[in-house]
């Protein structure tokens, strides 16, 4: 499926030679921008079918402590990548709401909600699930790579009941360094513990993205958008 890309300020976007039927929000990681991923597009091959909109939006820059406190786009700031770590909370519902307008704008394009994927990488991968599980309406999935859970504690009680039951899409490395995969674990837990569909996938690799997952990623979109 040949892709013509259009650049802004705020998120690069890949309209699909046909009118796009669904839509995938994809999220970078800390300190990359949304040109990351977008090579990734071609790899996934998908049929002529399977009229997708890409979207990577750019999160905006701010200091991250984790990082000695440099200023690098970011989701939201990260003190540490523990269990006990405090989290900011603020800023993960600041992108949360981000998120929820890129939602809104495809909506408003008519591409309803069920055929609406919001995908990332890492930090990004975060605000997906954060996002995604908590909208008010029905998605075609949620895919989180490399990531965890944010905000664990009050998610029981935030979660949407519109998406209970959407396909959820967890990747991990076994020598992820930079996300623990013991964090991906734990969150895969909470998430099958309270019901969720988790689809959980691990591959021989640290803090990146491999062929093999490449290839599972393709097969969980169409199934997604057939």
């Amino acid at each position: 499926m040949p892709y013509t890309a259009h650049e802004t300020d705020e998120a690069v976007t890949l309209e699909p030679a046909d009118p796009a039927t669904a839509s995938v929000i994809w999220l970078h990681g800390l300190g990359a921008d949304g040109y990351d991923f977008v090579p990734i597009v071609d790899e996934l091959r998908l049929p002529s079918s399977c009229a997708v909109r890409f979207i990577f939006p750019h999160a905006r820059v701010r200091p991250v402590t984790i990082n000695n406190g440099h200023a690098m786009r970011a989701w939201y700031d990260i003190k540490a990548l523990t269990r006990e770590a405090g989290e900011d909370a603020t800023g993960i519902r600041e992108s949360e709401g981000v998120v929820r307008d890129y939602v809104a704008r495809e909506t408003a394009q008519g591409i309803a909600a069920r055929r609406i994927v919001i995908a990332g990488f890492s930090q990004g991968g975060a605000i997906a699930l954060q996002t995604g599980l908590r909208h008010g309406e029905e998605l075609a999935g949620v895919m989180a790579l490399s990531t965890y859970l944010p905000l664990r504690s009050v998610f029981a009680t935030e979660a949407s009941a519109a998406n209970r039951k959407t396909p959820i899409l967890m990747c991990h490395g076994t020598q992820d360094t930079v996300v623990p995969l013991q964090l991906g674990e734990l969150s895969r837990e909470v998430l099958t513990g309270l019901g969720y569909a988790v689809e959980w996938r691990t591959y021989p690799m640290p803090h990146s993205v491999c062929v093999e997952e490449i290839n599972d990623i393709s097969a969980w979109l169409q199934a997604r958008f057939k």
